[in-house]
C-alpha cells in the first residue's frame, strides 16, 4: 500500500474574479474551454464525467466525450440501452466535470438529461468515420459478451455487409442533452484558497452567481 499524503501541489496559475466572469455560464463555460484549447496540456479538452444513478441505487461515474454544448446545454451520444443510457432515463438529474489540470480548473455541471432530437442524432451518426459508425452496430454497449474474438468476428461480418452501402442508425443510439440547473466553475489558487463561482437557474430564467468557499 502507499500512503499518498505528501503529495501536494501549490495552484498558481490563475484566478476567478467576480469582475472577470461572463453573466451567462454557457460564454463562461465557452471562454474557459477555448482558453484550456489554447493552453495545451489536455489531450482531449472536451473529455467529461458523467454521474447517473443506476437501476441498482449506485452512482457510478464513467468518461464520456462531449460533442456540442449551446444555449440549451451540453450533448453527447450514447446508447440508450447501455448502463448509462438506462440509468439517466430513469433518472434525468445527471452531473458533468471536467477537469483541466493544465490550467488548474474545474467546472462541474448538474443537469437534467433528455434526448436530443432525432435529426441531430441522425446527422452526427452519419458524420462518423464509417468504421465508427459500423463498431456502434456491433457492439451492444453494456451487455455481457463471450470474449474479444466475439466482437471481431461480428465486426468483419458487418464490415462486408456494408461496405458499398450506408449503415443505418441503431434506434437506440443517439445523442443526449444534458440541461444545465447549476454550473461551477473552480480555479486553483494557492494555500488551497481556490475560487468557486457557480451559477444557479432561476424559474424566471436568470442565472443567480454566487462565491462558494473553497
Amino acid at each position: 500500500m502507499s500512503d499518498l499524503s505528501n503529495y501536494r501541489k501549490s495552484y498558481e496559475k490563475s484566478e476567478l474574479l467576480e469582475s472577470m466572469i461572463d453573466k451567462n455560464p454557457m460564454m463562461q463555460f465557452q471562454k474557459w474551454f477555448y482558453e484550456t484549447e489554447e493552453f495545451g496540456g489536455v489531450e482531449e479538452v472536451n473529455a467529461m464525467t458523467i454521474s447517473t444513478i443506476g437501476l441498482d441505487g449506485f452512482p457510478k461515474s464513467r468518461i464520456v466525450l462531449l460533442k456540442k454544448y449551446d444555449e440549451y446545454g451540453f450533448t453527447f451520444v450514447t446508447n440508450y440501452d447501455s448502463e448509462k443510457g438506462k440509468a439517466l432515463l430513469q433518472n434525468s438529474q445527471v452531473c458533468l466535470s471536467f477537469f483541466w489540470p493544465s490550467v488548474e480548473r474545474q467546472v462541474i455541471i448538474k443537469g437534467i438529461a433528455e434526448k436530443q432530437t432525432e435529426v441531430y442524432s441522425e446527422g452526427y451518426f452519419h458524420s462518423r468515420p464509417k468504421g465508427s459508425q459500423i463498431g456502434t452496430v456491433v457492439s451492444q454497449q453494456s451487455s455481457i459478451i463471450p470474449n474479444r474474438e466475439f466482437l471481431d468476428e461480428k465486426l468483419k461480418i458487418l464490415e462486408d455487409k456494408y461496405e458499398n452501402i450506408e449503415v443505418p442508425r441503431p434506434e437506440n443510439w443517439g445523442g443526449v442533452l444534458v440541461k444545465p440547473v447549476s454550473i461551477e466553475f473552480w480555479q486553483g489558487r494557492a494555500n488551497r484558497l481556490h475560487d468557486r463561482i457557480r451559477y444557479t437557474l432561476l424559474e424566471s430564467g436568470d442565472w443567480k452567481i454566487e462565491r462558494l468557499a473553497p
